[in-house]
Parts: structure tokens; sequence; C-alpha cells
């Protein structure tokens, strides 16, 4: 499985995505989804499609980038390049 990284982003979101964990890449492991954002105002806007999201849980806002154990978290690093749709009020 190819690993995604982002450049550098003034905000993120974080969020574990409930469904995607314990099962296939992420067997055994917890399922993190980082979407980097340019702005406040698009990471509140992830932020809120997020926790429409009945299997994403934990979702947060955080201005450093987030960094995981690879022991126990499978993590996906996004933008609005290939989440635009995430980026949509």
């Amino acid at each position: 499985m190819e690993i995604r990284t982002i450049e550098k982003k003034d905000w993120y979101v974080t969020m574990t995505d409930k469904f995607m964990s314990g099962w296939g890449h992420a067997r055994n492991k917890t399922n993190k989804l980082v979407i980097g954002c340019d702005t406040l105002k698009e990471a509140n806007i992830v932020a809120d499609n997020a926790r429409r999201r009945s299997e994403m849980k934990y979702v947060n806002i955080t201005s450093n980038k987030p960094y995981y154990n690879s022991n126990d978290k499978l993590v996906s690093y996004h933008d609005k390049t290939d989440y635009a749709s995430w980026f949509k009020e």
C-alpha cells in the first residue's frame, strides 16, 4: 500500500475512521485520517463534514501536523487535491 504524505499546512483535521479500523490494511490498528487545510475556515468546514459522518469519531482541529505510532495506527494524509468534497459546506 502506498503511503501518501502532504506538504505542510497551517491547519489539520484529524479523525478516527471506525468503519475502516481493524481490518484490511488497518488490521489490528486504528485507522486515522488527517486532512490538511490552508485556513481555519477550511478546517472548520472539513471538521463539520466529518462530524456528520457516523463512521468518523474523535474529530479534532490542530495547527501542529499530527504524528502517530505506526505500530497501532494506520494514517492516511489528504488535502483538497484529493478530498475536494470534504471542503464544501
